[in-house]
């Protein structure tokens, strides 16, 4: 089995049906998740210095860590995310 970082991007208030949406999507993949975590505060950080990043539409705003067979189950389980703007997925190496 391996590892696969799934970031959502974007943010809106959410309704209570688009909580219950995400819910329920946390209830399906409860066997197959690792961890999670909103994000929140972040910076970027250049030889230049650094900047805060906005917080919004185009914010990356949480992550999920799945276990899955390979990159298509990840996929699978990713595309029944209540998504917000984006998802994206990433495999993690050790």
């Amino acid at each position: 089995m391996n590892h696969y970082l799934i970031l959502h991007r974007g943010f809106k208030k959410p309704s209570t049906e688009e909580m219950a949406a995400w819910k329920n999507w946390f209830e399906l993949i409860k066997d197959k998740q690792v961890d999670r975590g909103g994000l929140r505060d972040g910076l970027k950080v250049t030889e230049t210095g650094s900047e805060e990043l906005p917080f919004g539409g185009d914010s990356l705003t949480g992550y999920t860590i799945i276990k899955a067979q390979d990159l298509d189950e990840a996929k699978e389980i990713a595309a029944q995310c209540p998504i917000v703007t984006s998802t994206q997925i990433y495999q993690i190496h050790k």
